[in-house]
């Protein structure tokens, strides 16, 4: 393969540089400098693409979730669109399937400027390929080419017979997402090719293809059997036959080694598309996961050991004051108090200053998302609480989208109760506040006696009659379709849980994600999220796991698994991550009653800490944002695009992932305020805080 052209910054030979100076900020120190040397290393600044455009290298990121929100990918292609566009600019090109419906909303269409992208999709409309492009309406404003599948179906046959001849895997017709991803790879491998061949031959450019997941794999393959000049990189965000062995409650972790694969595969019907998912894997230049459980996984279900753990990010919007967040918990839960007072009319006999509001959510994965093993445990932190006589209430939510006939009777009849009892007392207290301000004008002491009128005695002795109800508080909000099959639903009628005044745990089922024009809540994902105290996620198959990502972003204490991606990287970079409101079950090496007990003790100590105390928690919690910022994961899909071009031009750049692979782990430091109790999260005084975790009582009213 030629070699580039001579540049200054991809010939740089690794020197060793002095850490960055310290910086009010722990993260900061913490890195020490690694991404300043990584930079150093790779020649990569970040020029939004200047340095890329002089050595003409080019960065092409396939995935079926581009500008098309049909799963989790879709967050990590657009939150890291921005600091990747930093390093790149235009010299970034996204590809992915065309959706009406998205684009619209979502993606500025005209034509290119650059006449390597125009005369690579002339070529294509040629042939009758509906191809577009555009500017993704995301922070970076990357350019999208986006291919219509349909256009491209006329070609399948073809593709197939020829995918067959190359690889020998064959595609079942009557399977229309294996169908799909033949025409994706496709119609992706023909555009580069196309883009590649324009160049004139004394040009030697530097190609980087990153493909992720299975379904744009057949593109990755092609590249390949093709000859086509690019390096390829191939990220798998979770195995398809992971997911449907935890979906089918197989001992998974254990048996990992012991699995017949291809027989496992076929007797799910999934067999072509573990072919398709493995060959990608084995055929890409660098084969990444997005973390060490999913590295485990990959290394015996697709039989190659990653050669980059790439985590996932977010990108972290900072607060100049460190109070600001909490005004915003604040206000946020006040919103989730409005819910309550109409969920629990008539049973409402419980003190929402000391009531703490627990969350779970995500797909409706009952047994790999851990909602059996949260339900369990909320029966043991009852009785804790109620043999320890404790006056704290928790409600936990399960929001998890399921079919559904919409909002039940009773969850929408006991807000408008609510509503109502607001305005009337709202009126009554309007009427008060003018008699008392006439009275002190005319200089006279108003008579406490003369305040309420009879009226207003009847129209509140009415509001007290009319919020008795016969039933208890519903446990579910909406009425769910085949209600009597639902695992979630059997489950609380099994434990027993029906919210009772004896009951120190509420459970509300919330079968609907959250959006602003919800009539119940009347807030969003976010700002339910900002209101609770603690997310719990013990999740069984969790290749990642945003939702925990989310809550420390947003400075709100969760509890994951050490089979989750996100757990597994708290615990890495960490030293203790229960100081700062990360609570880690173990799920691997502990039988299933062990963990139920360990995350009730988790969610016990929780209830026990004071007011001071939690507010401490989630000043610590939300100060490990910067871990999980884009701006700081950033450097890892550097370093793979880097290791991708040491794999096909070892003459011209050097390695960095063998010598220097180190430097890539971070370690926070255990917080100085923390108590020195190993079991920091337990309700204890705490030290003194630090000047970073200054903050007032009254912030959380």
């Amino acid at each position: 393969m030629a070699s580039p052209p001579e540049s200054k910054s991809a010939f740089r030979t690794y020197q060793p540089t002095m850490p960055r100076p310290a910086s009010s900020s722990k993260i900061q120190r913490t890195l020490g400098g690694l991404d300043q040397q990584l930079d150093e290393i790779m020649g990569m600044e970040m020029d939004r693409g200047q340095t890329a455009a002089q050595e003409n290298r080019w960065v092409f990121e396939i995935a079926w979730e581009v500008a098309n929100k049909v799963g989790g990918i879709y967050t990590v292609i657009r939150t890291k669109a921005a600091v990747t566009m930093e390093e790149l600019g235009d010299q970034l090109i996204m590809l992915g399937p065309y959706n009406e419906s998205t684009v619209k909303m979502e993606v500025e269409l005209m034509e290119p400027e650059n006449e390597l992208i125009k005369g690579a999709m002339e070529g294509m409309r040629k042939k009758g390929i509906k191809v577009f492009y555009g500017r993704w309406l995301i922070d970076g404003y990357p350019s999208v080419v986006l291919f219509d599948i349909g256009s491209g179906a006329q070609y399948v046959d073809h593709w197939k017979k020829d995918l067959f001849d190359l690889s020998r895997i064959g595609i079942p017709w009557t399977d229309k997402e294996s169908n799909d991803a033949v025409i994706f790879g496709n119609l992706c491998s023909w555009f580069i090719s196309d883009f590649r061949k324009q160049f004139e031959p004394t040009e030697s450019p530097l190609i980087i293809t990153h493909f992720h997941e299975w379904l744009s794999g057949v593109g990755l393959m092609l590249c390949r059997l093709k000859h086509i000049d690019c390096s390829t990189i191939f990220t798998t965000h979770a195995t398809l036959l992971g997911r449907y062995l935890c979906a089918g409650n197989a001992d998974f972790y254990n048996n990992l080694s012991h699995f017949n694969l291809d027989k496992e595969a076929g007797d799910r019907g999934i067999y072509h598309r573990y072919c398709m998912e493995r060959a990608a894997a084995s055929m890409a230049h660098v084969f990444t996961t997005v973390s060490n459980i999913t590295a485990e996984e990959s290394r015996h279900l697709l039989k190659r050991e990653p050669d980059l753990v790439l985590p996932n990010g977010l990108n972290v919007v900072k607060f100049q004051a460190m109070h600001e967040f909490q005004n915003l918990h604040a206000k946020s839960k006040e919103k989730i108090h409005d819910f309550l007072r109409g969920h629990f009319h008539g049973h409402y006999d419980f003190d929402l200053d000391k009531t703490l509001y627990f969350f779970t959510a995500g797909r409706y994965e009952y047994h790999n998302k851990g909602a059996d093993m949260f339900l369990e445990s909320l029966v043991k932190l009852n009785n804790l609480l109620q043999v320890s006589k404790s006056d704290v209430t928790v409600v936990a939510f399960l929001i998890f989208p399921t079919k559904t006939n919409n909002f039940n009777v009773e969850s929408l009849q006991g807000q408008a109760i609510s509503q109502h009892f607001k305005e009337t007392v709202t009126k009554i207290k309007d009427k008060i506040g003018k008699k008392i301000f006439e009275s002190i004008l005319r200089g006279d002491m108003p008579d406490p006696e003369k305040l309420l009128e009879r009226s207003d005695v009847v129209q509140l002795k009415r509001c007290i009659y009319a919020a008795q109800r016969p039933g208890l508080p519903p446990v579910c909000t909406h009425n769910v379709n085949n209600d009597a099959n639902d695992p979630i639903l059997n489950h609380i009628r099994r434990i027993g849980l029906f919210n009772s005044s004896h009951d120190r745990v509420k459970i509300i089922f919330h079968p609907e994600f959250l959006t602003a024009t919800n009539p119940l809540f009347a807030c969003d994902y976010e700002e339910f999220v900002r209101g609770c105290h603690l997310g719990v996620f013990p999740s069984y198959y969790e290749p990642w796991g945003y939702t925990p990502a989310e809550c420390t972003v947003m400075g709100i204490p969760s509890v994951s698994t050490n089979l989750s991606g996100f757990g597994c990287f708290m615990e890495q970079h960490v030293a203790d991550p229960t100081s700062y409101g990360i609570y880690i079950v173990d799920r691997k090496f502990k039988a299933p009653n062990e963990s139920i007990n360990q995350l009730a003790r988790f969610m016990y100590e929780f209830c026990q800490l004071s007011r001071r105390q939690r507010i401490l928690q989630r000043n610590r919690t939300e100060r490990l944002s910067e871990l999980l910022d884009w701006k700081s994961l950033g450097i890892y899909y550097r370093k793979a695009r880097y290791l991708a071009l040491h794999k096909t031009h070892p003459e011209v750049f050097e390695s960095l992932y063998g010598n220097n692979g180190d430097q890539m782990t971070m370690r926070y430091p255990r917080p100085a305020s923390a108590p020195p109790s190993p079991n920091s999260s337990r309700a204890s005084t705490p030290v003194t805080s630090t000047e970073e975790e200054e903050d007032d009582d009254e912030d959380e009213k």
